[in-house]
């Protein structure tokens, strides 16, 4: 590995060179044997040592036979570089980069930090073989060097394999850190997946180490957002009290965080007690005092009154996706293939502690093959009698949900319905599917469009089972307008 590449004969460079030619021209080959149009010959057959050939790929890295280029890594915290003795011809053909790079040199010194430095051997090797396999914490790292030297095969592998591992578990977390990092890089694909994993998995990220390093602006995003899937307000400001205790971020930054909790959605009970105990909410009380007052207004009133007055119809009074039994019940289906099956359960009429003691009662379906009015039996003209069949794989799962009844204290009441689908991902059940509808609707259209609920390995599944939490959002609409 000491060796330099200026040291060895010219006889030596030109064997690499022409090593490398010949293995382009013979993967080349192999490829275009398995392109190859055999149909018209029954006896054809394909002989494929591909393989074989990427063996020798790695040997050929490994043992650096017929190198002509060094590849020499340095990092700032090391005296000592790392050498990497590689063909020129298979760096450039996969790295536009190293093709300038190379060009009339045959040794080049690369500066990289340290944890990029410790992958880059994975990275040589991934351009010789078009494979590589990472863990967790190494995924930012191979992104960097991907996308250093425009290597856009990995940089797109990578940030797949981002996507598909937000759910597994890791020490310290790694979702939040994926996040920012896709702020940086401008991936807006992957922005978009963190966010909305940690909004529907907000409860196991509020416990974890990495809460701590959740960035003013992701925690704005996060407070803003009616997604949320926690059990309580209270649970996300006890979070928030946690967040802002340990930051200790200047007034301005603390009273946009304090004033984004939706107090009104805390019951006066535990407003009071808050009042009282919290050092954050006494230090900050003054940027907040006017949305406890109205809190507790909204408390103290009926909600047709309260709405004369304010305006109700804010993201303040629009409850998040909240798992305490008032709001909702899990429903644990097993066999879901198999029947029909129904459940009832009860809800708050609404936020309020004026609605506190009025429950509404909720009747849901759950049928596994429903089939729409255009798929269903018809009776044929053709033959008499006849029924055209069915088939039960053209069902979809439907979900339906309504109310037991009507009642007058609905009035200025409307409801939004949400299911959430638990998903085993890497040992842990989370929220992988959300599905919302309003009160206009008994059901949403898409529920469960692409589950096989047939296939017991169906991602849907938790031991044959499908786990559902289905949430009441109570939502209250202004009768009168509010007077400026």
């Amino acid at each position: 590995m000491a060796r330099l590449a200026g040291a060895r004969p010219v006889a030596a460079h030109r064997w690499g060179c022409a090593t490398a030619a010949f293995l382009l021209l013979l993967l080349l080959t192999v490829q275009a044997a398995q392109k190859a149009d055999l149909s018209g010959d029954g006896s054809a057959a394909t002989i494929n040592h591909s393989l074989t050939l990427l063996q020798r790929l790695q040997e050929l890295l490994q043992n650096g036979n017929g190198s002509d280029t060094v590849l020499r890594v340095r990092t700032a915290a090391s005296d000592e570089a790392k050498v990497f003795h590689t063909h020129q011809l298979l760096l450039s053909l996969q790295s536009e980069v190293f093709e300038s790079l190379l060009h009339n040199q045959s040794v080049i010194t690369l500066h990289e930090p340290p944890e990029t430095a410790a992958l880059f051997e994975k990275f040589i090797r991934y351009l010789y073989c078009g494979g590589v396999s990472i863990l967790l914490h190494q995924a930012i790292p191979m992104h960097q060097l991907a996308s250093k030297y425009r290597v856009w095969g990995l940089q797109r592998g990578v940030a797949d394999y981002m996507k598909t591992h937000l759910a597994s578990e890791s020490s310290q977390g790694h979702v939040v850190g994926w996040y920012h990092y896709a702020v940086r890089i401008g991936d807006t694909a992957l922005q978009e997946s963190c966010l909305q994993f940690l909004a529907w998995n907000l409860s196991a990220v509020l416990g974890s180490a990495e809460w701590g390093s959740v960035s003013v602006e992701l925690l704005l995003l996060l407070l803003e957002r009616s997604d949320l899937v926690l059990h309580s307000e209270l649970e996300l400001y006890t979070a928030v009290e946690s967040w802002l205790s340990r930051r200790q971020p200047e007034g301005p930054v603390a009273a946009r965080v304090l004033r984004a909790i939706r107090y009104p959605m805390i019951a006066p009970s535990q407003l009071f007690r808050l009042q009282a105990q919290s050092a954050v909410l006494a230090r900050h009380h003054g940027a907040v005092q006017d949305l406890l007052f109205q809190a507790f207004q909204f408390h103290a009133a009926s909600p047709l009154h309260f709405a004369k007055y304010f305006d109700v119809n804010c993201s303040m009074f629009l409850p998040r996706n909240y798992l305490a039994p008032s709001w909702g019940s899990q429903w644990v289906i097993n066999n879901p293939a198999r029947d029909d099956r129904s459940t009832s359960f009860q809800t708050q009429l609404g936020p309020s502690s004026h609605d506190a003691g009025k429950r509404v009662t909720w009747n849901v379906l759950f049928s596994p093959r429903w089939l729409p009015v255009s798929l269903r039996p018809v009776y044929s003209d053709s033959v008499s009698g006849a029924v055209q069949p069915a088939r039960i794989e053209d069902g979809r799962p439907r979900l339906v949900i309504t109310p037991a009844m009507s009642s007058p204290d609905f009035a200025g009441v409307s409801f939004q319905k949400t299911v959430l689908v638990g998903v085993r991902q890497q040992g842990r059940v989370l929220v992988k599917h959300a599905y919302s509808f309003h009160q206009s609707s008994d059901e949403a259209a898409d529920f469960l469009a692409h589950a096989d609920l047939q296939k017991r390995t169906s991602e849907y599944l938790i031991d044959n089972s499908l786990h559902l939490h289905i949430i009441i959002k109570p939502v209250y609409h202004s009768l009168i307008k509010v007077k400026k």
